[in-house]
C-alpha cells in the first residue's frame, strides 16, 4: 500500500461501503473475489473500483483478483480503523442516547470515553456503563484526558459555545449531529456533519420527481 496523495472526496466517501462490502464477503466464507464480481454486488463499475483502489496502490493481481482477508485489512488500515481514537459525547438526550447506544465504535476506530449534558437531571446516570457528566466540566476533562474528537447530539443553539471550549482545549474532529456550520467559524477542522432532515427532504424530491 501507498502514501494516498490528494485523494478525492468521492473516493473517499466510497471507502466505506467498500469496507463494509468485504466484510460480508469475509464473514460469508469467500478467499478471493475479481472486481467485476464486487461491482455487480456493489453496483459500480469494475473499471471505477479498479481506478479507486489503485488510489491506494491497488491490492488485487491480474487474472486472480482480490484476496478477501488483505483486501479487508488493506482497508482497515487505510480508514484508520486499527488504532483506536478516543472520543466524547456532547448531549445525552433522544439522539446521544441512540448513537451511543446504537453503534459499535470500537469496530469503526473509536472508543467512547466520556459523555456530558447541560441537564443536571442526566448527572450520574449511565450510558454505556459511561456516568453522565455536567458540560461545566467539559473543559477540564479535555484538558486532562484529550479526546480526538466529539459527537455533537445537542441543540443548534448549545452548539456554538461547546465548539469554542472544545477547540480551546484541543479538540478539532466533529461528528456533527447539531446542525451548526463548525467549517464557517473554523475552516480549519475535521468534521463529517449527519443533517438527517437533509437526508430525509433529499428523499421526498426522489420521490416527487
Amino acid at each position: 500500500m501507498k502514501e494516498p496523495k490528494e485523494i478525492s472526496a468521492s473516493v473517499v466517501n466510497r471507502l466505506p461501503r467498500y469496507y463494509r462490502f468485504i466484510c460480508e464477503e469475509y464473514n460469508n466464507g469467500t478467499t478471493r473475489i475479481s472486481s467485476k464480481e464486487l461491482s455487480q454486488k456493489m453496483g459500480l463499475t469494475a473499471s471505477q473500483i479498479r481506478q479507486d483502489f489503485n488510489c491506494f496502490g491497488g491490492f488485487g493481481q491480474q487474472g486472480y483478483g482480490y484476496n478477501v482477508e488483505q483486501l479487508k485489512n488493506e482497508l482497515a488500515q487505510i480508514l484508520g480503523l486499527t488504532t483506536l481514537k478516543d472520543c466524547i459525547l456532547i448531549g445525552a438526550g433522544n439522539l446521544g442516547r441512540t448513537v451511543a447506544g446504537q453503534m459499535n465504535f470500537e469496530e469503526l476506530g473509536f472508543r467512547l470515553r466520556a459523555v456530558f449534558d447541560a441537564d443536571k437531571a442526566f448527572e450520574g446516570l449511565k450510558i454505556r456503563g459511561i456516568p453522565i457528566l455536567l458540560d461545566t466540566a467539559l473543559g477540564d476533562y479535555c484538558a486532562e484526558h484529550r479526546p480526538e474528537m466529539a459527537i455533537l447530539c445537542i441543540p443548534v443553539e448549545q452548539a456554538p459555545k461547546i465548539v469554542d471550549t472544545l477547540i480551546l482545549y484541543g479538540v478539532d474532529s466533529f461528528w456533527n449531529f447539531s446542525h451548526y456550520d463548525i467549517h464557517r467559524r473554523y475552516p480549519g477542522t475535521k468534521v463529517q456533519n449527519v443533517h438527517l432532515r437533509d437526508s430525509l427532504m433529499t428523499l421526498s424530491y426522489i420521490l416527487t420527481n
